[in-house]
């Protein structure tokens, strides 16, 4: 069975941002899609899940950015699941370029069962014949981001174009939002290192985002949505270059 999955693209303009290479949200968006392709592959993706009332949830994601690829540049895109914990299990990305690393990745996820409302062991949605590549991009945990309000700075509309197949808000669509409430100026500016999100709530069709941020030491921008009752959504953590 296939313990990882390795893809080469080519990135298109649909895929840029202003700069012509390829765009943060967009990065998010290539690997969430690569999970969900090789989760069907090894046995565990959406058309098996679903029948048992599953849900695969991605509980935060970081990505760290090297250099991100130019318009219509060729690249290689890797992705593998690392052995589960008894609720939760790591995945991890590369995208590369020949030996260069352009960026690297790593999602924690769940799975949910909906007909009970409860965490499902991860372990037992992967077939015993899965032999679990044993590279990871780096060992250290995922960063704490301390959930308290911030300083409001836009608001966002959730729209019918962010709604997934589990009728709430996409993951990938969360990090757009933040992104286009920056100009192109101030985002490209910000050199962005890495990006790490950690989804606490979902979100629906009609609802209002109200997006906060706060400066930190160490060129860190922290990211807040929540709704207007004051219910976190996601909290973010950019690292400037």
């Amino acid at each position: 069975m296939t313990e990882k999955i390795t893809k080469e693209l080519t990135i298109l303009p649909s895929v840029c941002d202003s700069s012509a290479v390829l765009g943060i949200p967009d990065t998010f968006a290539l690997f969430m899609d690569a999970a969900t392709e090789h989760a069907g592959v090894l046995g565990c993706g959406i058309d098996v899940l679903a029948p048992r009332g599953l849900f695969w949830l991605t509980v935060r994601t970081r990505v760290r950015f090297f250099r991100r690829p130019r318009m219509l540049e060729s690249v290689t895109l890797s992705t593998w699941p690392e052995p589960p914990g008894k609720l939760r299990t790591n995945r991890d990305y590369t995208l590369t370029s020949g030996d260069e690393l352009l960026a690297a990745g790593k999602t924690e996820w769940t799975v949910l069962d909906q007909n009970t409302g409860r965490l499902h062991p991860a372990a037992d949605v992967f077939s015993p014949e899965v032999d679990f590549h044993p590279a990871v991009v780096w060992p250290e945990p995922f960063t704490h981001m301390p959930d308290a309000p911030l300083d409001e700075f836009a608001r966002y509309a959730v729209r019918s174009t962010d709604i997934d197949l589990g009728g709430h808000m996409n993951n990938a669509a969360y990090v757009r939002a933040l992104a286009g409430a920056f100009s192109c100026e101030a985002w490209q500016a910000m050199r962005i290192r890495e990006l790490e999100i950690a989804f606490r709530a979902p979100c629906h069709e009609g609802d209002e985002l109200v997006l906060q941020k706060r400066e930190a030491d160490g060129g860190v921008l922290n990211l807040r949505a929540a709704l207007p009752d004051g219910k976190t959504i996601v909290l973010a953590r950019i690292v400037k270059g």
